[in-house]
């Protein structure tokens, strides 16, 4: 993969950014795939991110595992893996464009939900059963399209009200699954292949760089600001979605 050298420097930013994004602020994550789109096509990019995230999702693992709440993890991950199927079926009928826009405009829905639900209060079981299952296939699918689940998971998260290190925890098992369930499915179309995974493999000391940073990070900002932040990224991330679909 022959890259210019602003190229080469958008591609070390982001991964470090994915490192952060899965030890730390994982609403940082969806600001990689953007950084990725400038160097190449959407859905090219779409593929060149997903194994430098499975190196993060094992060294986030690793650390904060033990936190993990698996009782999340299987009330989302089956209903994710369907929506990553319907993402595969859907890939070739969906220019960047309209996937852009699509993915979004449900990102801000999801924000302007969960703000409501902050501002006149609510509790897990007021979303009723609908709510893990619609969060679950709007992942997969939207993070086979553009490796852009972290803003459901952060909605789900401060949904369930999850401590900190249980948030972390959890989303660091549930996305390395999610992740290497996904990598199947991007070799058949033809986004993961020997060159792409060449480069992934030059830029992995630099996720493993941004992992150790987030993990300094994620212990010392306190609950609500890791909350607020997240949120306010996940709002960025939608906001220039559809930007970018609107100016194209």
């Amino acid at each position: 993969m022959t890259l210019e050298p602003w190229q080469w420097a958008l591609a070390v930013l982001a991964a470090l950014i994915v490192g952060i994004s899965k030890s730390g602020i994982g609403g940082l994550g969806i600001l990689a795939v953007v950084l990725f789109t400038l160097m190449m096509p959407a859905k090219q990019a779409t593929g060149t991110v997903l194994p430098l995230l499975c190196f993060g999702d094992i060294v986030a693992s690793v650390t904060y595992g033990r936190h993990a709440k698996w009782l999340h993890v299987w009330r989302l991950f089956p209903w994710t893996a369907g929506g990553v199927v319907l993402g595969w079926l859907a890939f070739d009928r969906v220019n960047d464009r309209q996937a852009q826009g699509l993915i979004g405009a449900i990102f801000l829905g999801l924000v302007v939900t969960q703000l409501i639900r902050r501002k006149w209060g609510g509790h897990e079981a007021e979303h009723g059963a609908w709510f893990a299952p619609t969060i679950g296939v709007l992942a997969g699918f939207t993070t086979l399209v553009a490796n852009a689940a972290g803003p459901f998971m952060v909605v789900y998260m401060l949904a369930m009200r999850l401590p900190k290190l249980d948030w972390v925890g959890t989303s660091a098992v549930f996305f390395l699954l999610l992740n290497l369930f996904k990598v199947p499915f991007m070799v058949d179309l033809g986004l993961i292949h020997a060159t792409s995974f060449t480069f992934n493999l030059w830029l992995a000391p630099v996720v493993l760089a941004g992992a150790w940073f987030g993990r300094k990070l994620v212990l010392k900002i306190d609950q609500q600001a890791f909350e607020n932040l997240a949120l306010a990224l996940s709002l960025v991330a939608g906001l220039n979605l559809v930007y970018t679909s609107w100016r194209g």
